[in-house]
């Protein structure tokens, strides 16, 4: 994963907010490189990662795949029905086209990580502006291992290239293992 950002996308306002939604469903978008990780991988993701058969109760929540262009299209319609297949059940999942991406408010950003004082003040060293940090490689990790995902064996390789201190790289060893059990999504 090269990042991943929290925001709304779907709606017909511009610049919605949490509490102006205009139409818009909460999202995560999702920068990755496709050499390391495919498109299917991501969508293996998507699926395991909820129960895309339970009705959302407002747009807000809405189970949604924003696709890019006619590939992704055909192989995330292709996923649905493979879906519900091996579930037996109708998903009310939706596919529809990429138009824009809002990112969230800040707060809502890296949240896992957010949870975690002592790690926020180096990343808050490292990025003085908010929207940096929620650009950030290394805090879109960080956030996934404190989250529960991930290995820690490949946390242990990828540590010195986060930019954490010393104290920060023994804060982020004692908490990712088993992750801050806040939510089950990262």
């Amino acid at each position: 994963m090269v990042r991943t950002r929290v925001g709304y996308a779907g709606g017909k306002s511009t610049n919605p907010t949490y509490y102006n939604l205009g139409g818009h469903t909460e999202t995560v978008q999702i920068d990755y490189d496709p050499t390391k990780i495919s498109y299917n991988e991501l969508l293996d993701v998507f699926w395991n990662s909820h129960d895309a058969t339970a009705f959302a109760y407002s747009r807000q929540y809405q189970s949604i795949i924003f696709f890019h262009n006619e590939e992704q299209q055909r192989l995330a319609t292709q996923s649905k029905q493979q879906e519900e297949a091996k579930l037996g059940s109708k998903i009310t999942t939706e596919i529809i086209p990429y138009i824009a991406f809002y990112p969230a408010e800040d707060y809502h950003q890296k949240y896992y990580l957010r949870q975690i004082p002592e790690l926020m003040a180096d990343f808050k060293a490292m990025y003085p502006d908010a929207a940096d940090f929620g650009d950030s490689t290394a805090a879109a990790r960080i956030n996934g291992y404190i989250g529960g995902y991930g290995t820690a064996g490949t946390l242990q390789k990828e540590l010195a290239s986060y930019g954490l201190s010393p104290d920060g790289n023994k804060i982020l060893l004692k908490y990712a293992p088993k992750g801050v059990g806040i939510c089950p999504l990262p």
